[in-house]
């Protein structure tokens, strides 16, 4: 494989990261999102699938429904663990703080290694560990500052979001000739039709306001182009490196909601401020010494 390859998928999986930081931000300017996270989901989990197959047929006609039928058991757990990463993210983001949610989100590059060692064995070098670790170290210090009182319930959707993650993840690099961006289509609707179950059984409101449903739909649009760039270069880095490179969303999400540009002007604290130096250390410690790394896969 050659270095070109592996550091463009570097680039587009750190943007990716960037894109997804966004959310942070949207669920700050929905009113009273913890009141309706159900329906916030089902919004998100429809504008993924709908705007993933307009880009699939954009790119390749009709004949992307053929696509359905090739996605297969590996398609079939990926879906499934990106539709329960998308629901209990938005439980986590919208019942606990900030800092609670991407301390598990953290977590992801090392539940990600181990999926990845039992189930493909793909290995992970001495420079991708120490930089998970450094990293770990930075999520942690950023977890250390929450003022609000997270609930047990908050964190635990945050560690099921990441591990569920981790496996969509996994199942990229599972069985490579599975249309990556079909499984990630199958995602949003499982996403969407879990909520709308829910909806139906509790006999709750489907219809938000307007703002809410725009802002809803918009983060939605925001993960489903990060997902195109993140699926799309699965094939190129192993699953330890691609979780480890998307933390640029812890890093982000921090910054969006403190630019006071934004209008939300949550100033970080000290120690905030310095575990995002560290994860900054960890990002560019693994991109220097994956330039000298020969992928194997």
């Amino acid at each position: 494989m050659s270095k070109n390859k592996v550091s463009s998928a570097m680039f587009f999986v750190l943007l990716a990261g960037l894109i997804w930081s966004f959310g942070p931000l949207i669920v700050r300017n929905i009113n009273n999102a913890e009141l309706i996270p159900w329906q916030y989901s089902l919004i998100r989990g429809s504008a993924i699938f709908l705007i993933l197959n307009i880009y699939l047929f954009l790119n390749e006609g009709i004949k992307f429904t053929n696509n359905y039928q090739k996605i297969g058991f590996a398609g079939l757990i990926g879906g499934t663990c990106l539709g329960i990463a998308n629901i209990t993210f938005v439980f986590s983001i919208t019942t606990t703080t900030a800092a609670v949610t991407l301390m598990m989100l953290g977590a992801m590059p090392f539940i990600a290694a181990l999926l990845a060692y039992i189930f493909l064995k793909e290995t992970i070098s001495k420079s991708t560990l120490i930089a998970m670790i450094i990293a770990a170290t930075g999520i942690i210090l950023i977890s250390f500052d929450s003022k609000e009182t997270g609930t047990l319930f908050g964190l635990i959707n945050g560690l099921i979001s990441s591990s569920a993650f981790a496996g969509f993840t996994v199942s990229l690099r599972w069985r490579k000739k599975v249309p990556k961006l079909t499984t990630v289509s199958l995602g949003g609707i499982i996403a969407a039709i879990i909520s709308l179950l829910v909806l139906f059984f509790y006999d709750s409101n489907i219809l938000i306001s307007l703002k809410n449903t725009s802002l809803s739909a918009l983060h939605g649009f925001l993960v489903c182009s990060a997902l195109i760039l993140y699926s799309s270069n699965a094939k190129y880095l192993p699953a330890a490196e691609l979780t480890l490179l998307s933390l640029t969303e812890v890093l982000g999400g921090i910054f969006w909601v403190w630019l006071p540009l934004l209008g939300i002007n949550e100033i970080p604290s000290t120690n905030t401020i310095i575990g995002g130096i560290i994860i900054i250390i960890s990002i560019v410690f693994y991109g220097y010494n994956a330039r000298r790394y020969r992928f194997r896969y």
